[in-house]
Formats: C-alpha cells, sequence, structure tokens
C-alpha cells in the first residue's frame, strides 16, 4: 500500500491544509525577492533533504546514489510524516525560524504560491536556472509564480476515467454522452458516477475540474482576484448538481473519498469512476477485485475533448535560508533528472513530468495507463496558485458541497465562494 499514499499524499491526505489557514502570517519577509535570496549562491557543503514519509521506498536509494558520487556534498533525508497538513506546518514552522537546515524541500503543489509569497523559497534563475523545457508545461505551471520559476516538479498526478469496458466499449467523450450512458448503469443494477464528493481537499479537485473544464477559472491569473462567479462556472458546478439531484451521482457518493470510490468500482457496484492513477494497479490485483480484465481508462470527458484534470503532484525548490545553495541546485537538477524520474516511475509509480518518459516503451508495459495520463496532465490546471489557498479551498469545499446536495442554489454556491475568496485576498 506504500506506493498508494504516496501517489494520494496531494488529496488524500490534504483534508486538514484547510485549518491552517492561520499558520501562513509572520516570518520570512513579504516579498517573492526577500529573505536571504541573495545569500549561499555559491555555496557548496552537505545540505538536508526534507519530504514526507518515503512509503514507496525512492527516497533513500535514489539519495544513496547522489551521496556515492558526492562524497563531500552529502545530503541527509529529514523524513517527515505521510500527513500532508503535518508536512505543511513542519515546513511553515521551520521557513519562520529561518532554518538554515531546511535546504532542499518537497512542495505539495498547491503549497508553492504560498511560500513563495512568504519570501521563503528561492527564485531559481540566474546561476541557479533549472532546465524545464522537457517538462510538461501543465507541471512547470505549478512551481512558477509571478512568472518566476520557485520550484521544480518531479513527480505529477492526474485525473483518470475507469470505466467498464465491458459493458460500455467506447468510453464517453464528454459529460452528457456519459450521463446518457447512465441507462447502462441502470439496467445493471448499478451506480452511474462517483468522483470525491466528500467536504475535504477532494471537492476542491472535483468542483475544480468541472469548472475548469466549462472554460471558467477559480482565481484570475494575479492569484488573488476571484473570477468564479461566472456563466461558465455555472455551467460546470450545475453538472454535478444535477447529476445529484437525478441520481445518475448516488446518495453516497456525497460521502465518499479515493477509496470509497476505488472500492466501490472494485466490487462492481460503479459503472464510471473519476480518481487517480494509483487505482489502477490495485483493482488489477487486489483479490477481491471483481473487475480485473473488464475495466480500462480514458481522459476525464470535457466539452468536445479532454476535460480539464486537477493536477497533483510535487514540486521541489530550495530555501532562502540554505548555505549551501549551489550544492542545493545541482541536487534538484539530479532529483529532477530523467534517469531518476524513470527509478521514481517504475519503483513507486510517481507519475513522470518528463514528457519523454510518457513514451518508453519499457515504462508503458510496466504502466500501461501512461498515455492516457499524458493526456490528462497535458490539458490539466492547477488548482487555484494563490498564497492564500487554505481559504480558497476551503470557500470551494463549502460552497459546491452545499450546491451539490441542493442546500443552496448553484448561483448563490459560487455568489458566496467569490465573496469568501475575496475576502481571503483582502485580508492577507
Amino acid at each position: 500500500m506504500g506506493r498508494r499514499n504516496v501517489l494520494m499524499t496531494t488529496l488524500a491526505a490534504v483534508a486538514a491544509v484547510v485549518l491552517l489557514a492561520g499558520c501562513g502570517g509572520g516570518g520570512g519577509g513579504g516579498s517573492s525577492s526577500g529573505g536571504d535570496a541573495g545569500q549561499g549562491l555559491t555555496g557548496r557543503g552537505p545540505i538536508t533533504y526534507v519530504a514526507g514519509k518515503d512509503n514507496s521506498e525512492v527516497v533513500r536509494p535514489t539519495i544513496e546514489k547522489w551521496n556515492a558520487a558526492h562524497p563531500d556534498e552529502k545530503v541527509t533525508f529529514k523524513e517527515q510524516t505521510d500527513q500532508a497538513d503535518q508536512q505543511h506546518d513542519d515546513l511553515v514552522q521551520h521557513f519562520q525560524a529561518k532554518d538554515v537546515n531546511y535546504d532542499v524541500v518537497s512542495v505539495d503543489v498547491i503549497w508553492t504560491a504560498e511560500f513563495a509569497a512568504k519570501g521563503w523559497l528561492q527564485p531559481l534563475k540566474d546561476q541557479l536556472a533549472v532546465d524545464t523545457s522537457k517538462m510538461l508545461p501543465a507541471t512547470v505551471k505549478t512551481g512558477t509564480y509571478n512568472n518566476t520559476l520557485y520550484g521544480v516538479p518531479y513527480a505529477s498526478d492526474g485525473g483518470l476515467l475507469f470505466y467498464r469496458k465491458d459493458l460500455v466499449p467506447n468510453p464517453p467523450k464528454t459529460w452528457d454522452e456519459m450521463m446518457s450512458m447512465c441507462s447502462v448503469a441502470k439496467k445493471n443494477n448499478m451506480d452511474c458516477y462517483a468522483g470525491q464528493l466528500a467536504k475535504y481537499e477532494g471537492l476542491t479537485v472535483n468542483a475544480a475540474e468541472a469548472i475548469n473544464t466549462a472554460g471558467a477559472k477559480i482565481v484570475g491569473d494575479d492569484g488573488k482576484t476571484p473570477e468564479v462567479n461566472s456563466p461558465e462556472s455555472t455551467k460546470g458546478l450545475s453538472r454535478l448538481a444535477d447529476a445529484y439531484k437525478n441520481g445518475n451521482i448516488p446518495r453516497q457518493a456525497i460521502t465518499y473519498q479515493e477509496e470509497q470510490g476505488r472500492q466501490s468500482f472494485e466490487a462492481g457496484k460503479l459503472l464510471f469512476l473519476r480518481n487517480w492513477p494509483y487505482v489502477f494497479g490495485l483493482a488489477q490485483t487486489d483479490g477481491s477485485s471483481k473487475v480485473k480484465g473488464k475495466f480500462a481508462v480514458a481522459p476525464l470527458p470535457g466539452e468536445s475533448g479532454p476535460g480539464a484534470s486537477s493536477l497533483g503532484g510535487h514540486d521541489t525548490a530550495i530555501s532562502v535560508y540554505s548555505k549551501n545553495k549551489a550544492t542545493a541546485a545541482d541536487f534538484v537538477k539530479f532529483w529532477t533528472s530523467e534517469e531518476t524520474g524513470r527509478f521514481f516511475a517504475i519503483q513507486g509509480s510517481l507519475a513522470p513530468v518528463l514528457g519523454a518518459l510518457y513514451d518508453d516503451p519499457a515504462l508503458i508495459k510496466k504502466l500501461p495507463y501512461l498515455p492516457t495520463l499524458k493526456t490528462s496532465i497535458e490539458n490539466a490546471v492547477p488548482r487555484p496558485v494563490t498564497p492564500f489557498y487554505p481559504a480558497a479551498t476551503k470557500a470551494v469545499q463549502d460552497n459546491a458541497y452545499a450546491a451539490i446536495k441542493g442546500d443552496k442554489s448553484v448561483q448563490q454556491s459560487l455568489t458566496d465562494m467569490q465573496a469568501a475568496i475575496q475576502a481571503a485576498g483582502q485580508g492577507g
């Protein structure tokens, strides 16, 4: 189960990140060019890499390989818990304390803007520049804030549509087409569609996918101005609310996180499931799975082609307080190299960020969903890139949940969502 825990870190373990909205203030300076960004640029020597629990057993062997080749610039691994909210809290505390021993850090893609805005991450430019030209553009955006690169992606993730190929030979390309196929579910006494609609980070992902696929944005390019109250957003969120109201999304799906949906699909109770790639291997190998050999994956349905998946994954970044930034930059390049990415994919099922790895026959043989995942990530949209992310995701969750359940109209939910994000931006 270790691979699954790592792949799900972005979502399954960040439910409590919204509680940390108050942790962001103080320390580190308010400017992305402030702090100690001009110090330690040529420094070389031992460094520390900080990341979540190494459930997939990829971090230690990769660091050992680096250390064997760099005896004077050895890396020590500071292992955090596997709970993303605790990882976030730990990083905030050490950044606020200007800890020089947190040199290179693994950052969930939803935190990069927050940490960059507070002046805690080193801008990766000039002598610290990293070549990202071979990486999928959507993944690079997760590490970019105010047109400056602060984090380099090393693992990505995109949503996929799992479907019963024995019942639906050709996957739906649009939401309406998928809804029209729900008659197949009814004939087979199954539920039709589920995603992650419980009130936690997964709902932000699913709501953002519906809104982005319809052509709308939650927050503008400045990272602060809400743009979610729009006709396009109304169209997107209404799709989820209408499907829940008419039963195409079953009643219990309002409680589903990743695992409940996976279990329902594996039990043969669900025709369509929106989830992450980790489900593929489990649905094929779990002893209790009733869908072995009966399912396939497709991109999320969109308007006329692939929909806009929310992007998962992690970036690697350098602390502005590190004294050995030259070594840190070299380590970041090593950590995000093709060779490392291939090992992460094979050993830990981490989704690559380099486009070439998705076309690698050896990798595709081991991970047959890779071509579909590449399509998903190429069409993916990051969740709101904003320094006020904890408040933004809470606004999305609270109001999307109310709209889907029917406690508020979709229009009122979007009005309230917009107001809550606006207030967060003004409150700083």
